[in-house]
């Protein structure tokens, strides 16, 4: 009869038995047990090599599967991940790919699996993403028209000194335009970098930044001389809302890969630089990136065609228009009275106009920052101006 299933160990066992007891030829046992003479011959074969555990049920499964990614490729993947610790499945495939298009490179998901076996990662983890408030944000259209700032976290380096990390990067391409280890977040170490990367690569329509030092104050207008300095030149100024870093989540998403050139931090302020700059580099022209169809940022950006200009402009308002000079007190004359614009704003020529609703809307070149209360004693913030409702007839739309 053949092998029970229930029992087929003990049928094996049992056919063992009964050919080595020689009172039953091969032919004559494979008849009594249901089974050809080859499964006779292959597990008395196995008893031989083995002995009894050559009886157990093995796999089924192929030794080799025709699908199976060939060795040499997956000894690259498990390379290029030792050589590049944070990139992950799709970087890994990109790169090796834009090296050598002729080979056949697996899936993405099929060298996470390689990556898995070797040890290299382990599941990803899911994580709760804010819906992004856009609201009067400028979605990015092409190169230069949103940068976005920010300082990352301090480091302490070898030294005992700080580094603040000043970033920029172009909204649109996602090409790091520059990082800086600056001492502290004051404008006086911020503004020397932002004017390297304005003759580098000239001016952007839009900045966005957080609320934070130097690119904005907790006063009406908002402004500091940093941010007055950027509308000088006209660039408009965005800050996104207090505790909602997923408004600059681009930009905030890099600062989690700029950690690999942080850890461990360097021993000094230059050596720290030399890092950010190999990272730069590294970033822009050899990172795939993947909301760019795992191309590098420095394959889609492209200079500003607006130059760093050699001397600021001066504000030419339109006639009608009221004209005051900020004091040093950040103070201008009003209607008899003294009031308060902002201190970024010293020497400084604004704008006073009257809307269509009767309002006294003032301007710092084509920025509205306030407006003066019916009293005429104090300037107020309209909560109009971020969504553009508030502007003259004399003045376009920011």
């Amino acid at each position: 009869m053949p092998w029970q299933e229930s029992c087929a160990m003990d049928e094996r066992v049992r056919f063992i038995s009964e050919y080595l007891s020689d009172e039953w030829t091969m032919t004559e046992l494979c008849e009594r047990h249901g089974v050809s003479r080859k499964t006779g011959y292959k597990w008395l074969g196995r008893y031989c090599l083995e002995g009894a555990a050559g009886l157990t049920e093995r796999s089924r499964a192929p030794h080799v599967h025709g699908g199976a990614t060939p060795a040499y490729l997956a000894e690259a993947i498990v390379g290029m991940r030792r050589e590049r610790p944070s990139w992950g499945p799709r970087k890994i495939i990109a790169k090796l790919s834009s090296r050598q298009a002729d080979m056949p490179w697996p899936s993405p998901s099929t060298a996470g699996e390689i990556l898995k076996r070797a040890g290299l990662i382990g599941d990803r983890r899911l994580r709760r993403r804010a819906p992004p408030r856009l609201g009067a944000l400028t979605v990015p259209g092409h190169a230069n028209h949103v940068w976005g700032v920010d300082h990352k976290g301090w480091v302490r380096l070898g030294d005992g000194t700080r580094a603040e990390p000043l970033t920029m990067t172009d909204g649109f391409s996602r090409y790091l335009i520059g990082v800086t280890a600056t001492a502290s977040t004051s404008q006086a170490q911020a503004k020397p970098s932002f004017e390297r990367a304005f003759r580098e690569h000239g001016l952007p329509e839009v900045i966005r930044s957080d609320n934070g030092s130097p690119f904005a104050s907790a006063g009406v207008t908002g402004l500091t001389r940093l941010s007055a300095w950027w509308i000088k030149l006209g660039i408009k100024h965005e800050r996104i809302d207090p505790g909602q870093p997923q408004q600059n989540g681009r930009h905030e998403r890099l600062h989690l890969t700029l950690l690999e050139a942080m850890r461990p931090p360097a021993a000094n302020r230059a050596a720290q630089q030399r890092r950010f700059e190999r990272f730069r580099r590294d970033y822009n022209e050899e990172r795939p990136h993947e909301a760019l169809g795992q191309r590098p940022p420095a394959t889609v950006y492209r200079s500003s065609s607006r130059p760093m200009p050699r001397r600021l402009p001066e504000p030419d308002y339109p006639a009608g228009t009221e004209v005051r000079k900020v004091r040093t007190t950040g103070e201008i004359k009003w209607k008899g009275n003294s009031i308060f614009v902002s201190e970024a704003l010293a020497g400084e020529a604004l704008a006073i106009e009257e809307t269509g609703a009767g309002q006294w809307l003032v301007r710092f070149f084509a920025a509205p920052i306030g407006c003066i209360d019916p009293n005429g004693t104090t300037l107020r913030r309209l909560a109009a101006l971020e969504s553009g409702e508030a502007q003259s007839p004399n003045h376009e739309r920011l």
